[in-house]
């Protein structure tokens, strides 16, 4: 396999400093973090006991989506379809559903802003997604439960795949390397946005309803954001390991750990997406 060759970074937080891009905007921050603590600095146990921490929490929203199934079958019931899965809520649902979504945006900015927040707001957003995973799981992929299993595995490879990659030094967070993640995730956000554009507007719509749903399009679009994830997850651990040997004081293991954290369920939903698309695809 052909080796990423690194750049000069330095060492020490100066060149933690100049690192101008990481996987999300926990892990920016961490770059810029100049604090030192030699007696009680941040670890990689800690950091890792942290992430199992919050992943639990995901454990906990699918729970959670469970226990209320029965207790939110109240209003209007309505379906629609989902990449040719045929959905069916009720109006508790969808509000419930509908909440979950807004309050993972608020949690996610607070834990991303507020790091004095991280450990609660970062748990919340953690449940939040576990709720929607548990809506995907067992209200558009019913009778297909156990994709959710598939995708787990397939998550667990790529993180384990990637982690040895990085510890045997074949790719490197260097200038390079950077700069292929920032052409990929641009793109994906141009087109993302033209396609949201274009559905707006008369003349284009009927030819954004043809991309959508081109198949093989979608599935294209749902491998590049499972690549794009799994070169966040290089990011996210070249930042921990900066944050270890740099010393950085403890309560930065919550950011890490959280960063870390949302890249993985991040990665889960995207490959999830993929057999949802892969499997509607063959069901029309």
């Amino acid at each position: 396999m052909q080796r990423l060759s690194a750049q000069p970074n330095g060492t020490g937080a100066g060149a933690a400093k100049r690192s101008f891009l990481a996987s999300n905007p926990v892990m920016r921050r961490l770059n810029k973090v100049d604090e030192y603590d030699e007696v009680n600095h941040a670890t990689y146990g800690g950091i890792a006991a942290k992430v199992t921490f919050f992943l639990l929490f995901t454990v906990a929203g699918i729970v959670l989506e469970l226990v209320l199934a029965n207790r939110l079958t109240t209003g209007t019931l309505f379906s629609f379809d989902i990449k040719g899965f045929e959905v069916s809520l009720y109006m508790g649902e969808a509000i419930a559903l509908f909440a979950s979504v807004i309050l993972a945006i608020i949690f996610q900015l607070l834990a991303f802003f507020v790091k004095a927040s991280t450990p609660v707001t970062g748990s919340l957003y953690c449940v939040t997604q576990g709720y929607f995973i548990a809506f995907l799981l067992f209200k558009v992929l019913k009778g297909y439960e156990y994709l959710g299993l598939l995708a787990l595995a397939i998550t667990m490879t790529i993180i384990l795949v990637m982690a040895l990659l990085y510890v045997k030094g074949i790719i490197r967070v260097t200038k390079k390397f950077k700069m292929v993640m920032v052409t990929l995730f641009a793109t994906s956000i141009v087109v993302s946005l033209l396609m949201l554009l274009g559905s707006f507007i008369p003349f284009t719509r009927p030819l954004v309803a043809m991309l959508t749903q081109n198949l093989g399009l979608s599935i294209g679009f749902s491998v590049l954001f499972i690549i794009i994830a799994a070169l966040f997850l290089i990011c996210d651990f070249d930042t921990i390991d900066r944050v270890v040997k740099n010393c950085l004081p403890k309560k930065y293991e919550w950011m890490a750990a959280f960063g870390l954290a949302f890249t993985v369920v991040w990665l889960y939903l995207k490959v999830l997406d993929l057999l949802l698309t892969i499997l509607g695809g063959n069901k029309k």
